[in-house]
């Protein structure tokens, strides 16, 4: 299907604008990952997609130009460039599958190391919690965290998420503790001190979310949403 519309979607927040990244972008957001998003001794992703590879800025861009190739409304991968005037800083990210029916998106993170301890990622995630309650009409937001990820877990819990669970994937060989969590669009809603969000553009692109079967509300609400 068209995904061009998909440049024209804009979301933004007192300090963040998130948006497609161009090739060129996917690029530089392929360095700045190299340069270091985390502890090397502490991954906080299920695959360790940030070890160390002559081809990785390579592999960064083939991986996301993937998740374009295999986008349809029924299974959609929305990896969005986080800016701070201008300067590209991480990535925030939301899929869904079956999204009209089920009504429900899963969302996962990345900053560039120089970058966090800023509150940017409470930022990231209210923009598209804020996209996919209020934009796309969604009823809960699954996220999950490494049992060591305590700033994840710290953004999460700043949203009203619950805790649904645990899992033990393997990672480099061993066995890691996982936590789950879910967040309903009742909870988002009740939020006292949202994050202010604009949504531009979302009309052009709905379709390519599978909402416009799905009751989405169209208009943000102003309010933040991991």
């Amino acid at each position: 299907m068209d995904l061009e519309p998909l440049y024209g979607l804009r979301l933004r927040t007192p300090r963040l604008e998130l948006r497609w990244p161009t090739p060129e972008e996917l690029a530089a957001l392929g360095r700045l990952a190299r340069a270091g998003i985390h502890d090397p001794d502490r991954l906080p992703f299920l695959v360790p997609w940030t070890d160390p590879s002559e081809t990785f800025v390579e592999d960064f861009t083939a991986y996301h130009e993937g998740l374009r190739r295999d986008w349809r409304p029924e299974a959609w991968n929305l990896e969005c460039a986080v800016l701070a005037r201008g300067e590209l800083i991480g990535i925030q990210g939301m899929e869904a599958t079956r999204f009209a029916e089920t009504r429900t998106v899963t969302t996962g993170s990345w900053l560039g190391r120089a970058f966090q301890g800023r509150g940017l990622g409470t930022e990231m995630r209210s923009a598209v919690l804020s996209l996919a309650f209020s934009g796309l009409g969604a009823v809960r937001a699954h996220t999950a965290a490494m049992d060591h990820n305590v700033a994840s877990q710290r953004v999460s819990a700043k949203f009203g998420y619950l805790r649904s669970g645990e899992r033990w994937p393997v990672v480099r060989g061993q066995p890691v503790r996982e936590l789950t969590y879910t967040l309903s669009r009742e909870r988002f809603s009740s939020l006292e001190d949202p994050v202010p969000v604009e949504i531009d553009g979302l009309d052009g692109c709905r379709a390519c979310f599978g909402a416009d079967s799905a009751g989405g509300a169209g208009e943000p609400r102003g309010q933040g949403d991991g």
